[in-house]
């Protein structure tokens, strides 16, 4: 149940590419297509999927929880596809979603910044001039959401296990060399333990949704969540005796969580920040 994931630079030809891998190994592909068709069994509207983009969320008002929420149940969407096996997940940090997955396959795709102009200009039938600033703002927007969701350089070459020059490599090339390194041997011995980490991201995330969701926790800030065999502790910061306890009886209530632990403190961080 091989995963790949691709992260890319707009103006690489990497689509292309990871759709032909996709193809030839007859794998499925999780894109912006693949989750827009799912989004309606997620309780996303057309509205929320435009948007969350790939651009760092923030949880300060109830708009931005909102966005923040819709954007868990994105990832949600992309690990229980992932769960299934055979998957080419394109973009969205797919990899560090499945931190600890070692049946995962993580690709990089980068080239020179003048020809990915050139290709992305002649895509879009728009001036070079637009597709350079078009291209320089979505590197800012994706380095940034993996900066600041996954704490990570996105062009550090050490987070990927193959990085391809397209300025350099035919796809032809690129797509003989993805299908030889997806028969890694390793790849297929970690998929039993794998299937146990996706399936621990995939509550933490229905946990977080769930805090996130509820009009009860109007200043809810996202708790670290650690989950062994059902039992949930939580953590973090809360301005409230009572919103804790409705913290907690929320994540009681997610299907697959058995038993709820805490070290949540409250602290008035509002009463606080007014007094600055």
């Amino acid at each position: 149940m091989a995963i790949i994931t691709v992260s890319r630079e707009m103006g690489t030809g990497a689509y292309h590419i990871a759709s032909e891998v996709a193809k030839k190994l007859k794998y499925t592909m999780i894109d912006g297509p693949r989750i827009t068709s799912l989004a309606t069994k997620y309780g996303l509207t057309t509205e929320m999927l435009q948007m969350v983009d790939e651009k760092p969320p923030s949880y300060v008002t109830a708009e931005d929880r909102k966005r923040a929420a819709a954007l868990n149940e994105i990832e949600l969407i992309i690990l229980e596809q992932s769960r299934k096996g055979n998957v080419v997940v394109y973009g969205r940090g797919a990899q560090d979603l499945m931190i600890g997955c070692n049946n995962v396959l993580r690709l990089r795709f980068i080239a020179d910044f003048e020809e990915r102009v050139e290709r992305f200009a002649e895509r879009e039938w728009i001036d070079p001039d637009m597709a350079r600033s078009l291209i320089r703002r979505s590197d800012h927007q994706r380095g940034g959401f993996i900066h600041f969701y996954f704490d990570r350089d996105w062009q550090n070459p050490n987070a990927y296990d193959m990085v391809f020059n397209t300025s350099r490599l035919s796809e032809a090339t690129i797509v003989d060399c993805i299908i030889a390194a997806v028969k890694e041997p390793s790849l297929k011995d970690a998929d039993k333990s794998a299937v146990s980490v996706i399936d621990t991201a995939i509550l933490t995330k229905r946990i977080e949704t769930a805090l996130l969701c509820s009009p009860a926790l109007h200043d809810y800030r996202p708790f670290t969540i650690k989950i062994e065999k059902g039992t949930v502790t939580l953590s973090g910061y809360i301005v409230s005796e009572e919103q804790k306890k409705a913290a907690v009886a929320i994540v009681k209530t997610v299907k697959g969580v058995t038993t709820v632990n805490e070290d949540i403190q409250v602290v008035d961080y509002k009463a606080y920040k007014e007094r600055m």
